[in-house]
């Protein structure tokens, strides 16, 4: 197993991709701190774990990502359970408000970019420091497709995504001496929670539709699974992937390369 006995931390562990991940790391047979807002939903997940491997040994945080003593205590967390930490999903984020950008809320964007941009900056800020210790580590940002190319009435989104990919290869660049590899996966539209919500609320009638619209722009005419995101993070956060730093990885079946 790739993952044999690492210690990881996965932030946005109550659902999509980072549930998925988690169950992943699991089989892999690594050992846990998982971390997420809704503590109800984290225990949802040790559920899903303890179906897949019960002998997983794993820990939860309830945090606040965009909280600098919150992001400090789950890496106290799994220092102290673990003594070290071998892989980071850095993953926890928000779609945020929808709107053209002269309609979008200033309020709005400063909380998308605290979740999905300052968080990611705080996760790497406390995790990079036990790991430059230990001259060793692998690092998975959450960015998006939307980290690639422009999503018209998704701005505070994409900005922050971006943001992640430029905080994903300033990090593999400082730290790949130490023997840390940063990386960032780019998820085009995964069948999660987020898209069934939206789908619902933008066809309420007809949800349908919206999955229609959505995979009419995908040569691969799929939405992804989160099972397939999570196989790139497994790989990522271990040493068969050593050589791999900096890169921005999409994984949405050609959408952004058309």
């Amino acid at each position: 197993m790739r993952l044999q006995d690492k210690a990881a931390i996965i932030t946005g562990a109550g659902g999509g991709l980072g549930r998925a991940a988690a169950l992943k790391f699991a089989q892999e047979g690594a050992k846990l701190v998982l971390v997420d807002l809704n503590e109800e939903a984290l225990q949802e997940t040790i559920k899903y774990i303890q179906k897949a491997n019960d002998s997983t040994e794993v820990y939860t945080v309830k945090a606040d990502v965009t909280k600098e003593e919150d992001v400090k205590q789950y890496v106290q967390t799994a220092k102290e359970r673990f003594g070290r930490i071998d892989a980071f999903f850095n993953n926890a984020g928000i779609e945020g408000q929808v709107a053209p950008l002269a309609d979008y809320e200033p309020g709005q964007f400063d909380k998308v970019i605290a979740v999905n941009l300052k968080g990611v900056f705080l996760g790497l800020k406390y995790v990079l420091q036990v790991m430059k210790e230990q001259k060793y580590g692998h690092i998975v940002n959450t960015a998006s497709s939307g980290g690639i190319i422009a999503a018209a009435t998704f701005g505070g989104y994409v900005a922050a995504k971006h943001g992640v990919v430029g905080l994903t290869r300033n990090a593999a660049v400082e730290y790949a001496a130490e023997g840390i590899n940063v990386n960032a996966i780019c998820p085009g539209p995964i069948n999660t929670d987020m898209i069934k919500h939206a789908s619902v609320k933008w066809y309420p009638d007809n949800p349908q539709q919206y999955y229609d619209q959505i995979t009419a722009g995908i040569p691969a005419g799929r939405l992804g699974e989160p099972e397939e995101v999570a196989s790139l993070v497994s790989f990522l956060a271990s040493d068969e992937s050593s050589y791999i730093n900096g890169t921005a990885i999409a994984i949405d079946g050609a959408m952004t390369i058309q």
